[in-house]
Order: structure tokens, then sequence, then C-alpha cells
């Protein structure tokens, strides 16, 4: 009887060296997506009060984690059972993505004009209402960048057993949002963390220093990320036309990749948008 609970220990530990084994492999494989998952969800999580950046990042990694909890046993039922569908709903994710990101450059460059002066106000007063907005965009946006890590993680053990794939794709899962939503909080209470370095240390010597840079810093940060996220939301989305486009990805095979990705990603994204702009335009008549 000893020796059996052993061997069952022995298949446990050589099964968890598997499953590391595979996560790395995973893991590595997915980096790229991660990254774009950080920018992007940096970006969404800033842009509130101090004292509602923490609770507002832990719903959107609460969304992330249901979001998870959804798309891993779908993802591996639909792989069993019917492939063709991974395929059509990573394309309808990237028109959501490309919509996103492009919907921003045009707000940005035609409708900044637009806005009111007293905009500030505005979002203050409605300050709950805005915080859902942004929690529902993001955990939106985060199911499909989730989809993506999946199916790559799931890509990677194609040939290994179910539990070997169901343990991987959930280690997998399971990194990706404590990582990118750990890294996340660290960035958005950079300048809190700064604010006491300044008062413990009088605003003097080295911790004085390093506190008025992580303050100054905090705004950089967040507007390249600003910038990095849309760019990362049309990279994405172009990728994912690539990848899972034959004729798209036969499309001009010597040009760059990341340049023919972003491309199409825009183009995309134009067509998204269009297509919102006639449907509002169309309930707006009925209305």
């Amino acid at each position: 009887m000893a020796s059996g609970f052993f061997a069952i220990l022995d298949d446990i530990a050589a099964l968890m060296d598997d499953v590391a084994v595979t996560a790395k492999i995973a893991t590595r494989k997915t980096a790229g997506i991660l990254g774009d998952d950080l920018a992007v969800n940096a970006e969404k999580a800033t842009g509130f009060l101090s004292s509602r950046e923490l609770p507002v990042l832990w719903a959107i990694t609460k969304g992330s984690f249901l979001n998870k909890l959804i798309i891993v046993p779908v993802a591996l039922l639909l792989n069993s059972f019917f492939p063709v569908a991974i395929t059509y709903i990573l394309i309808l994710g990237g028109f959501y993505l490309a919509f996103e990101g492009v919907e921003k450059i045009i707000e940005y460059f035609f409708h900044r004009s637009a806005v009111p002066k007293t905009a500030e106000k505005v979002i203050v007063e409605n300050d709950a209402e805005n915080e859902r907005a942004k929690i529902k965009s993001a955990v939106t946006t985060d199911f499909i960048l989730s989809v993506e890590i999946v199916i790559i993680a799931l890509g990677t053990v194609l040939d290994k057993s179910l539990t070997l794939q169901i343990l991987t794709v959930s280690v997998v899962a399971l990194l990706a949002t404590i990582g990118v939503y750990g890294i996340v909080a660290l960035i958005v209470r950079m300048d809190d963390a700064g604010q006491n370095l300044i008062k413990r240390s009088g605003d003097k010597g080295f911790f004085g220093r390093l506190g008025n840079l992580l303050v100054k810093s905090l705004p950089v940060i967040i507007r390249i990320l600003s910038i990095g996220g849309t760019i990362a939301l049309i990279l994405v989305a172009g990728g994912i036309f690539v990848h899972n486009v034959p004729y798209i990805h036969d499309l001009y095979p010597n040009l760059a990749s990341i340049i023919k990705e972003f491309a199409i990603g825009i183009l995309a994204g134009l067509i998204a948008v269009a297509i919102v702009e006639c449907i509002k335009k169309i309930i707006s008549l009925f209305k």
C-alpha cells in the first residue's frame, strides 16, 4: 500500500515537471501578447482618483479571472469538437480590438476640440458611471486578449495528453492575470510611493530625489502606456488577421510583419468604426 502511495506521488511529480516545461514554452510564446496586454490594461486602469485606483484595478482583475474561468474550458471543448470556431472568435475579437484602437486615434485627432472645458468636472460628478464604463471596457478587452493567450498556450500542447493541456493552459492563464495586473498595480501606485519617500526623507538625500523621480515619472509613464496601449491594440488585431486569414497571411510576404500587422489593424479598425457609425445612424433614424 505504501509503495502504491509513493508511486502516485512519483506520477504527480512527473506530471508537474511536464507542466513546468510546457508552461515555460507556452509563456515564452505568449510573451509578446502579454506585453501588449500589460500596455493596454495599464492604460485602462489609470485616470482615476488615487483612492479609487486599486478598487478599480481589483474589479478589472476579478473580471480577468472570470474571463479565464470561462475561456479555458470553452477553448478546450471547442478545440476537441469544433476547432474552426476558435478562428472565427479570434477574428471577431480582432475587429473589436482594432475598433478600440482606431476609435482612440480618431478621437484624438478629430474630436478633441469638441470636448467642453467642463469635461473634467463632469467626469468627477459622474465618477461611479465613469468607473463602470472603464471597468467594462477593460474587462471586454481583457477577454479578447485572454482568448488569444489561451489559444497560443493551447497550441503548444496539442500533441500532449488532455490532462497536460488543461494544467498547462490553466497555469499560463493564471500567471498572465497575476503577472499583468500585479505590474499594473505597481505602476498606478508609483506616485503614492514617491510621496511617502519624500515625506519620510524630508525631501532630502537619495530617497527624496527618488521620491520626486517617481512622482514626476508617473504622468510620463501613463502617457507612454496610453500611446503604447493604443498601438498594441492595433498590432494585436492585425496579428490576429495575419495569423488566421490565409489570404492576408500570404499578402506581401516580404513586408516586415510589424508594418503589415499595423496596416491591417488600422484597416480593420476603420471598417469597424464605419460599420458602427452606420448602425448608430440607422438607429437614430428609427428613433
